[in-house]
């Protein structure tokens, strides 16, 4: 299912309230909203929560989705806890809806969830420990770049040092990670621009990380986001085909992971790279190259969207 908005029951999203957003590897999952919003929703670049106020959901309405679930979807297997920050729900709260989804789904086999930095900073070592044995499986982290000065410039909460703390602490947990980051965030420029230093460090950054994934994002600047006001007062511009192509690259270049799957497979992304590092890095570094130089074709801008 496409996020978008939706009430009521639907087939793979149950109650859903205002817009709905997930990754593109939960389209298969049940989408379970357990707060409404984002806690932080001050990032400049971000359009999915600015209409929408934060708050927890009724737990009986969780729980009401999950009895739908489980008198009429038991070909489930996997379920997003939506929306934006979904662990800055408060420990027994989160506790009860993961308990919940073993009782009343006792077939689902993983539970993914967004987890800001902010979310996991409150919570301790031995209750993330709990989370995961509760069955929360993959946590999605959003670094967005590997530089301060734009994470700082975008609004984002916390520094490259406190995503990686936060990072390593969920692997130690025993969660699995799945770390965005955003090519164009540093705006338009070329070799030794601030383009350049955000992809090349925002490569570094997920290195440290180790993710079992990372997905990189191309920027698209939305309607009725800070940037989008930045970019019509003329103050930022965004990087061109040929600006987030050689990102990627320069991205790629830095990015070393031990074993884990390297995805542009948004569908804001111009080249749709899957890749195995480090296995496949030599081979998606050939790609980017000959897309930039026109040989291998890149998604028209009309099939690309948020």
């Amino acid at each position: 299912m496409r996020p978008g908005h939706s009430r009521g029951m639907t087939l793979l999203g149950l109650d859903l309230e205002g817009q709905v957003i997930r990754p593109p590897a939960e389209a298969e999952s049940l989408l379970l909203q357990v707060t409404l919003g984002c806690s932080h929703n001050r990032c400049a670049f971000c359009p999915a929560y600015k209409g929408k106020r934060f708050a927890f959901k009724d737990p009986e309405r969780i729980r009401q989705a999950l009895d739908h679930a489980a008198d009429h979807l038991p070909e489930l297997r996997r379920v997003f806890l939506c929306d934006g920050d979904a662990l800055i729900l408060p420990q027994n709260r989160l506790e009860a809806v993961l308990q919940d989804i073993r009782e009343r789904l006792p077939w689902v086999t993983r539970v993914n969830a967004y987890a800001n930095a902010k979310a996991l900073g409150r919570k301790s070592d031995a209750e993330l420990r709990r989370l995961q044995a509760l069955g929360l499986t993959t946590v999605y982290l959003g670094l967005e770049s590997g530089l301060d000065a734009v994470l700082a410039d975008m609004g984002k909460w916390g520094n490259v040092d406190e995503h990686l703390r936060q990072a390593a602490r969920a692997k130690k947990a025993g969660l699995r990670l799945s770390v965005t980051v955003l090519l164009g965030l540093a705006g338009s420029g070329g070799p030794g621009s601030a383009a350049e230093a955000h992809a090349r460090a925002t490569g570094r950054a997920l290195s440290r990380m180790d993710p079992e994934q990372a997905a990189a994002l191309a920027l698209m600047v939305a309607p009725g986001t800070p940037l989008f006001n930045r970019q019509a007062r003329g103050e930022f511009t965004p990087q061109d085909d040929a600006g987030l192509l050689q990102e990627l690259g320069w991205l790629l270049e830095e990015t070393n992971l031990t074993r884990g799957l390297f995805f542009s497979n948004h569908a804001s992304n111009p080249l749709r790279l899957r890749l195995r590092l480090p296995r496949d890095k030599a081979a998606g570094l050939a790609l980017v190259r000959a897309a930039r130089e026109g040989s291998a074709p890149v998604v028209p801008l009309a099939y690309r969207r948020l």
